[in-house]
């Protein structure tokens, strides 16, 4: 389980070092295994602006932007296609070094000058999309740092749980670990009631009471499909190995990297009168969110409706009951599955 220490700090803060930290935690049974940087080492990466953007007289595939970076307007060729005028974005400046030695120089770039370079998340060893640049979202100012703007440096403590810590498995769990360690409080989960304003409801049938003797759920309608997940929440799940999909996907991933408590999203047009938890039928095929079709035991608990199963209870959602790009309605599930069955 990988967590950000400046993530676990906002609920509880003591006077240790990260060293230090990582020994407490390891010595109350939770093995720290590793501590690593949140983000490698690079410099002269900034916030900028892009002003204009126009093509490349002498290359189809090249942009010539107009970047200001706080302290000057600088000319920067680009190559990705999602570039656009308006956007943040980070960029290295003459001068710059990015991860793995690369220094940035002012070159010419068929024929045009270019005086930096605009960054994608994996040039600068934060993520795996290279198929554009990173696109910042916030009240960011042209030439802050970018590592200050993203709060890069963290360390991420990599620990070991064994299976009778479960009641370590998220931020809450570890922050209470950690303040009884030091006999400090710990801030408390700001979870604040959002009532209902629709009256949606979805029945619920638990054949197996024994596996899930608890199942909650709620409706919501009218999603916004264009809504991007906060950069701050990708860079959180980021540093917990997890990577960003989906807006609806990333939150209930957050909550459970928070509580501890998974949690799963269904589209609710592809829910058929309600939701079944029970054992899997004989020769009963699922197709996974990772494309994988398996043929389910009679012994595993399934998450179903009418139709047929929809999710592997408490391990993995169905490919074909997931939010998609356009889902505009979910049901949100957060239960309870006895630890023998999903084991």
């Amino acid at each position: 389980m990988r967590i950000s220490e400046a993530w676990l700090r906002e609920r509880v803060n003591p006077p240790v070092d990260t060293g230090q930290l990582a020994e407490q935690l390891t010595m109350a049974g939770l093995e720290v295994g590793s501590v690593e940087p949140a983000a490698p080492d690079f410099s002269k990466v900034v916030l900028g602006r892009v002003e204009a953007v126009d093509p490349h007289p002498d290359a189809d595939k090249l942009r010539v932007c107009q970047v200001n970076i706080g302290s000057s307007t600088e000319q920067i060729v680009c190559g990705a296609s999602n570039i656009a005028a308006g956007q943040l974005v980070a960029v290295a400046e003459v001068g710059a070094r990015l991860p793995g030695g690369t220094k940035i120089r002012k070159t010419k770039l068929r024929g045009v000058t270019s005086s930096g370079m605009v960054c994608s998340s994996t040039e600068l060893g934060l993520g795996e999309d290279s198929e554009g640049i990173l696109v910042l979202a916030g009240d960011g100012q042209p030439g802050d740092s970018l590592r200050d703007y993203l709060k890069l440096d963290d360390q991420v403590l990599d620990i070991e749980l064994t299976p009778n810590r479960g009641d370590c498995l998220g931020i809450s769990g570890i922050a209470r670990e950690v303040g009884v360690i030091n006999r400090i409080d710990v801030l408390p989960l700001s979870a604040p009631a959002v009532p209902a304003t629709i009256k949606d409801r979805i029945p619920v049938a638990l054949e197996d009471a024994q596996a899930c003797p608890l199942f909650a759920g709620r409706v919501v309608r009218g999603i916004d499909a264009t809504a991007e997940t906060p950069l701050w929440m990708q860079e959180r799940l980021r540093r917990s190995g997890i990577r960003a999909i989906h807006p609806v996907v990333d939150i209930t991933n957050y909550v459970m990297l928070e509580t501890g408590q998974p949690m799963h999203a269904f589209d609710m047009r592809q829910l058929d009168q309600g939701i079944i938890v029970r054992r899997a039928q004989k020769k009963e095929k699922l197709t996974l969110l990772d494309g994988r079709e398996i043929e389910l035991d009679p012994d595993v608990l399934v998450i179903s409706d009418q139709a047929g199963a929809k999710a592997l209870a408490g391990i993995m959602g169905g490919e074909h009951s997931g939010v998609q790009s356009d889902t505009s309605d979910i049901f949100f599930e957060s239960a309870f599955f006895s630890p023998l069955i999903i084991a």
